[in-house]
């Protein structure tokens, strides 16, 4: 699969070096040539850099690995090269105090689709730090972690799942786009519940077997 990436930074190094290292053809893109080259360099297995748009034209899946507030701009420049693609949004628009920045507006993922509206956004890698993406794989306790992903196209969906399954990872349908905002503010909860209160969040949910109450062997 060829896979643009936009962006240089930590999510676009972390879910790029998986994906090369899975056999994919990596191209990242960034406004700064030097940066996109050294990011290139490091992710290594035969991964190019070049322009946004050179890496926006490539890929038959593209990661916006962008910061919420440029993401939106930087893709609505890009439209025409994405028409057709599968477009990964991994932005999670949290600002001070742990506040959802979109509340009350469209989710991240929608910015994006309405910027470039021929692109097919999927929502996903966004519930992790990307430190727990540089895990090879990302698992704990013995399981793969589950990435829950987002989307309407079911093509795209499908790349997506294949590419969560490239990570060492599991894919969970979350539904159409219209629940990306759902990821994005799990993400808001979950990151003040961190890093705020120091809580252990994988705690908060029961068993799957009590998931819809007490079993009936309980009784």
């Amino acid at each position: 699969m060829r896979i643009g990436v936009l962006g240089t930074g930590n999510m676009a190094d972390a879910l790029a070096t998986h994906w090369a290292r899975a056999g994919h053809q990596v191209r990242v893109g960034g406004r700064d040539g030097h940066k996109a080259r050294r990011l290139a360099d490091g992710i290594g297995n035969g991964a190019g850099y070049g322009s946004l748009r050179a890496a926006a034209r490539f890929g038959e899946v593209v990661l916006a690995a962008l910061p919420y507030g440029a993401g939106a701009d930087v893709v609505g420049e890009l439209r025409a090269e994405l028409e057709g693609t599968a477009l990964l949004d991994c932005a999670n628009p949290v600002g001070p105090g742990f506040r959802l920045l979109t509340e009350g507006g469209p989710s991240a993922a929608h910015r994006l689709a309405a910027a470039a509206p021929g692109a097919h956004v999927v929502k996903a890698f966004n519930l992790c730090h990307e430190d727990v993406w540089r895990m090879t794989p990302p698992a704990f306790d013995g399981l793969p972690l589950v990435v829950p992903v987002c989307g309407d196209d079911a093509a795209a969906l499908a790349r997506a799942r294949e590419l969560v399954r490239d990570t060492g990872c599991e894919p969970a349908d979350g539904g159409g786009l219209d629940r990306a905002g759902l990821l994005e503010a799990t993400a808001a909860l979950y990151i003040g519940l961190w890093v705020g209160e120091g809580a252990d969040v994988r705690a908060m949910a029961p068993p799957l077997a009590w998931a819809a109450g007490p079993r009936a062997d309980s009784a």
